[in-house]
C-alpha cells in the first residue's frame, strides 16, 4: 500500500464544515462512490442535488449529536474521503454505533484513505466510551478487504438485502468491533 500524501490529511468535521462541504466536494465523493458501483443506500445515477441533500441532513445529525463526520481532505482542501460515525439512540443500545458511509474517491485510492477514516472514527468511538461498532457492506465488494484488515469480525450475511446503484439484489454482510 502506498504512503499517504502529506496532503491527504483526515479531520473530523463540524456541522459548519459538513454543510460548507456538502454541496460540492461531499456530493461529489457520494456521486464518485455510486458512479463506482458502491452500495451506500443509493441507486444511479445520483444526482449532485440529492447527493448533498443527503450531506446536509448528515451535518443536521451532528449537530444533534448523533452523527460524526470526518473527511479525509487534499492540499486544495477538497474531501478526497469521508466517514461518519451513528451514535445509537436507544437506551440499551448507547453503548455501540454504526460506521456508515466510509468513502474514497477512486481518485484518491490506494493511499491507505479508507484506513485511516476508518481508524479516526474508531478511536474516537472508543474516547466518547462506545464499546462496540457494527457495520454492513455489500458481501464480496472490496470493503471487506479494509474491514478484515482492520479486525472487524463478519456476524453474517442477508441474502437480497439491498439493490446495488444498478438495481440488482445483493448480499450484505454485517461486521462489528469490540472497543478496548
Amino acid at each position: 500500500m502506498e504512503r499517504p500524501l502529506a496532503a491527504d490529511r483526515v479531520e473530523r468535521l463540524t456541522p459548519d464544515a459538513v454543510r460548507a462541504h456538502a454541496p460540492d466536494g461531499l456530493a461529489a465523493l457520494l456521486v464518485d462512490a455510486v458512479d463506482d458501483g458502491a452500495s451506500v443506500g443509493f441507486t444511479a445515477p445520483l444526482e449532485a442535488a440529492e447527493a448533498a441533500s443527503w450531506w446536509l441532513r448528515a451535518a443536521g445529525d451532528a449537530e444533534e449529536g448523533v452523527r460524526d463526520v470526518w473527511a479525509a481532505l487534499d492540499a486544495d482542501g477538497r474531501p478526497t474521503g469521508a466517514v461518519t460515525l451513528v451514535r445509537t439512540g436507544t437506551a440499551n443500545g448507547r453503548h455501540r454505533g454504526e460506521i456508515a458511509r466510509l468513502l474514497v474517491h477512486r481518485s484518491a485510492r490506494g493511499r491507505g484513505l479508507g484506513r485511516r477514516l476508518l481508524a479516526a472514527a474508531e478511536a474516537h468511538a472508543a474516547a466518547t466510551g462506545l464499546t462496540l461498532l457494527v457495520l454492513d457492506t455489500q458481501t464480496g465488494s472490496p470493503a471487506e478487504r479494509l474491514y478484515r484488515g482492520a479486525g472487524w469480525t463478519a456476524a453474517g450475511t442477508i441474502p437480497d438485502y439491498a439493490t446495488d446503484p444498478a438495481g440488482a439484489l445483493r448480499a450484505t454482510t454485517l461486521y462489528y468491533k469490540r472497543l478496548g
